[in-house]
């Protein structure tokens, strides 16, 4: 399993060497965008509006625009600084707080989390207290460039963290058009909703759920390959019968003596 991040979390005076495991991956389809007439696939290129030009990757700067169109300009050096400043320090467990307190909408992504060289030890330290506080671990981590909040929870036999969005970067509710207020609900209505919530109640089985859309696009995929509704790119053959062309001319000239100088042949007449 790739190792996302490497470090060390402590609390109190227990300092714990870890790994970051990434917990989830993508299973999205990843379709093609080809051109229609030849069905090569399409490129993106990073233009220059101004200069109406390519831009090469190395002449690129990052900056922020604080104004329409000004910017500060950020150095690639000053990135790297504050990024190892940053990366350099331990995770610290701030606080402890109870799973139910968090609401849903700051859970950002999960992370397994293994013991480092030397650090079982205290790894099952930290997973089993929490497992018997029925509390998790409210912490800072930098990953990626980026800091987040983070919690770390025992899960079966490990640990995991989960990264949190900061306040800011959730919304306010305020910003959320047509919203009810204040609705008249009669309570033969409420009975009937209740009813209905009571009867579609059950517990949670993950294993239950499938991605019906990602099902439906793979069978569509598999049986044009099977009825070899593929399409080629075109205006490429010429490129591949000169890369055979020359892979053989390569062949056949390996081990052949050189070919004698006219000047040579010349002297021997």
């Amino acid at each position: 399993m790739h190792t996302v991040w490497k470090g060390s979390i402590s609390f109190g005076l227990v300092n714990i060497p870890v790994k970051l495991h990434a917990a989830t991956e993508d299973k999205d389809i990843k379709l093609r965008q080809l051109h229609k007439k030849c069905n090569n696939p399409i490129k993106y290129q990073k233009t220059c509006p101004h200069c109406d030009e390519e831009v090469k990757p190395e002449d690129i700067i990052m900056a922020y625009e604080y104004a329409p169109e000004k910017y500060v300009v950020i150095e690639g050096e000053e990135l790297d600084r504050i990024k190892k400043d940053q990366e350099a320090k331990a995770v610290d467990i701030i606080n402890f707080v109870k799973l139910e307190e968090i609401d849903p909408i700051y859970f950002d992504r999960s992370y397994y989390l293994s013991p480092g060289d030397g650090g079982g030890k205290a790894y099952a330290l930290l997973r089993k207290s929490l497992t018997d506080s029925g509390k998790i671990g409210l912490a800072k981590i930098m990953i990626r460039s980026k800091e987040k909040m983070a919690v770390i929870r025992p899960y079966s036999n490990t640990l995991i963290v989960e990264t949190l969005h900061f306040p800011d970067e959730v919304r306010s509710l305020q910003e959320v058009p047509n919203v009810p207020h204040e609705v008249q609900l009669s309570e033969k209505e409420l009975k009937t909703a209740t009813l209905l919530i009571d009867q579609l109640t059950e517990e949670f089985e993950p294993e239950k759920y499938t991605d019906d859309y990602r099902t439906a696009l793979m069978n569509l995929i598999e049986d044009k390959m099977k009825d070899e509704a593929g399409v080629e790119v075109k205006g490429r053959d010429n490129v591949v019968d000169l890369m055979k062309a020359l892979e053989e001319s390569i062949k056949r000239t390996k081990g052949a003596k050189p070919p004698v100088k006219q000047t040579q042949r010349r002297k021997k007449a």
